[in-house]
């Protein structure tokens, strides 16, 4: 990836996405989503789910399916989603492969930029051990105006780290992800490494939206970085 970025400002920053870059997490919140969105009267299964919702808050996913599909969620249903998740995580989430090494070796700084909200951001590092290494720099869409595809949460993230957008490279699996870091006038790569990107190692969908390049092993996330 030698000319991925020609040109471009010395990187000062790594905004890393959460869910499907830090923790293999989709496969499971994806699945609970579907299990919810059934019950409530919109026939759908996992792989519309993944293509219409992934990256995007709960917030945005139920304004969508509102809007889209005519289904006014029932009150508790997005706490109850949110809970059903979280216990499906205490059970079965992991951190990526490799993740942690990748990180720890990084000279540049770094934080966490999701469409999760706060709760379940810091439990999902927390249960995959990756909060030490994030703690104070994690930043979650709950704290802006607008989620993704909207840049909001990566330039709260830049100016909370004091680092100027140009400066910053974004880590990102989802369309909506990649999107929002173009708008935000930031660098961007795809990962694909999570489960859910099993239908498409590629990334096509990544590169078309706008990433510089697609990886799926963290072990290459240093080479990405120094634009090797």
């Amino acid at each position: 990836m030698t000319d991925a970025f020609p040109a471009a400002p010395p990187l000062a920053l790594v905004i890393f996405d959460c869910d499907g870059v830090l923790i293999d997490s989709e496969p499971i919140s994806l699945a609970t989503l579907t299990r919810g969105l059934n019950r409530i009267g919109l026939a759908i299964d996992i792989d519309a789910v993944r293509e219409r919702f992934a990256g995007t808050s709960m917030t945005s996913i139920m304004e969508r399916v509102a809007r889209e599909d005519g289904i006014t969620a029932p009150n508790g249903f997005v706490e109850r989603v949110k809970a059903e998740t979280l216990a499906a995580f205490e059970a079965e989430l992991t951190a990526m492969a490799g993740i942690a090494e990748a990180v720890g070796l990084l000279t540049l700084p770094f934080c966490v930029a999701s469409s999760s909200d706060p709760v379940r951001l810091r439990r999902s590092l927390g249960l995959t051990g990756l909060l030490p290494l994030f703690e104070g720099r994690v930043f979650s869409s709950a704290q802006v105006a607008r989620g993704k595809p909207f840049p909001d949460l990566f330039l709260f993230a830049a100016e909370r780290m004091g680092i100027a957008p140009a400066n910053c490279l974004v880590i990102e699996d989802s369309v909506p992800g990649v999107q929002a870091a173009r708008a935000a006038g930031m660098r961007v790569v795809g990962f694909t490494g999570g489960g859910h990107w099993s239908h498409d190692r590629d990334g096509r969908d990544l590169l078309a939206a706008g990433a510089a390049t697609v990886f799926s092993a963290h072990a290459d996330l240093g080479r990405i970085v120094a634009g090797d």
